[in-house]
């Protein structure tokens, strides 16, 4: 039976990892519910945290897992260039992280800053970072201190593997950075504004008429509640009443919710 939390949404913005896929398998009924949704004319976006990934790393990914009707596909890597650009312009980035980080910095605009020209950074941007040394690590804390504001695709602090194993994430590195400049860092990713409102934009959905759904209430839930959109909590192994404005158990719950099954 639909569920009047869906009525007269336009939107569904899906989480990824947990979500619509755990590894390298999607979740049991994923991609039928999203190609029964696409069919009613629903708008679908996708979001992930990950800060190595782009739109398109995201698209051939989900493509080969059959979902082909990604055409919104938004990580923080994807947004962080326009987002620097939005409030910034053009800047001076010193990048600290992955070369896929610098490259997306690069195409929208800015100049990459050598680490051993910190000082002539306006922006910061640090993500995780395989190749870490105490000298990277240096230059980003001295920029920021010296007022190049700090920015990042996420704060999470694990990089999970398969089978229950992590490395560290992201904001192991930003909050290392973060101490020592004594600076706080402006967040990209999920639960911060930027991803969500970019996501709508995509869709150009207001945030009343789109839904966010995902496993987790710190991050998809709360993120998606501070922009104003209607949540869907995908919980396999039940949720608390009140976590979300709707708990769903599998993708055939979420396709009779939203009147499509």
């Amino acid at each position: 039976m639909p569920s009047a939390v869906l009525a007269g949404i336009r939107g569904f913005v899906f989480d990824l990892d947990g979500c619509v896929w755990n590894g390298s398998v999607l979740n049991p009924g994923a991609g039928e519910t999203l190609a029964a949704l696409h069919r009613a004319g629903r708008g679908l976006a996708f979001l992930t945290n990950n800060s190595r990934a782009t739109g398109d790393d995201v698209r051939r990914r989900l493509h080969g897992l059959g979902v082909t009707i990604a055409e919104h596909a938004l990580t923080p890597l994807e947004i962080i260039g326009e987002v620097i650009a939005r409030r910034w312009g053009r800047s001076r980035v010193l990048v600290i992280g992955a070369a896929e980080l610098a490259d997306v910095i690069a195409r929208a605009g800015h100049e990459i800053v050598a680490v051993n020209d910190y000082r002539r950074a306006t922006v910061v941007a640090v993500g995780n970072d395989f190749d870490l040394t105490y000298e990277r690590l240096t230059a980003a804390a001295r920029a920021a201190a010296g007022g190049a504001p700090l920015v990042t695709p996420n704060l999470d602090p694990r990089l999970p593997l398969e089978g229950g194993e992590f490395l560290p994430g992201c904001g192991v590195i930003v909050e290392a950075v973060a101490l020592a400049a004594g600076v706080r860092p402006i967040v990209v990713g999920k639960p911060e504004p930027p991803l969500f409102r970019m996501a709508l934009e995509r869709l150009g959905v207001e945030p009343a008429a789109a839904a966010m759904v995902g496993d987790s209430v710190p991050s998809d839930i709360a993120g998606a509640r501070a922009v104003g959109m209607r949540t869907v909590l995908y919980a396999p192994h039940g949720g608390a009443p009140g976590e979300a404005d709707l708990v769903v158990r599998s993708f055939a719950e979420l396709a009779a919710a939203a009147g499509i099954a």
